[in-house]
């Protein structure tokens, strides 16, 4: 089985406007997920319909996976329906994707839940995959000696610029670029708002909302052999 992780988070720092996860960064993986036939188990720390960020709705952000799953009544009762995180193990999944959003800043990358979760999939050789904002969460994660999940790993993640872009580098809790480097990540990037995947050993990250299908596909890739 392959399970998704989303953000319960809805609260956009102290702006009183809502965020959550991103529409396109769940609907890509979902079907890239759904039509290679995997069984999938959608999660989130507060269990049922996790919130949406408001913004990934309009219209110029939809794509032809987000009408997809607008017309599909199982998807959205499987949303609906999220399992609670901590009531999932590494042990019945194949690998575990994240999606971005600003929502995973806040909650998840502080929960000792998800965190342990993760370090479990990556001591296990289990494939994991973040896209924009989503790996974030490896924020507080560790490898098995203490040191910093991302140090020495070829990351990447919603970019300084990106962040600019969309007005909140001082509404977000940290910055992803700053804070893999901080942490002595190899961070990549490359032109904002562009497709990049960058792929290191069991774990794949996408820079933004456009990489996000191609993630997936990464993910998907090495799970099947």
């Amino acid at each position: 089985m392959k399970k998704v992780q989303l953000t319960s988070h809805d609260q956009l720092g102290n702006t009183g406007l809502k965020t959550g996860f991103w529409l396109e960064e769940f609907a890509a993986p979902y079907y890239v997920f759904k039509d290679a036939g995997a069984d999938i188990v959608l999660a989130s720390p507060a269990g049922g319909l996790p919130p949406l960020y408001p913004k990934s709705d309009l219209a110029e952000f939809q794509t032809e996976l987000t009408h997809r799953y607008k017309k599909d009544p199982d998807a959205q009762r499987a949303l609906a329906s999220t399992v609670e995180l901590e009531t999932v193990s590494h042990e019945d999944f194949d690998f575990v994707f994240y999606p971005g959003g600003h929502g995973p800043l806040w909650n998840l990358a502080e929960s000792e839940v998800s965190i342990q979760l993760i370090q479990a999939f990556e001591r296990a050789g289990k494939p994991i995959g973040f896209v924009c904002h989503a790996p974030g969460v490896l924020r507080r994660v560790k490898k098995q000696d203490g040191r910093p999940f991302v140090e020495g790993r070829h990351v990447t993640g919603f970019t300084n610029g990106e962040e600019a872009d969309v007005q909140l580098t001082e509404i977000v809790p940290f910055l992803i670029e700053d804070e893999f480097r901080r942490q002595g990540g190899l961070y990549e990037k490359i032109e904002n708002w562009a497709p990049h995947v960058v792929v290191d050993g069991t774990l794949m990250m996408g820079q933004n909302p456009a990489s996000s299908e191609g993630v997936a596909k990464a993910l998907l890739k090495l799970a099947q052999g």
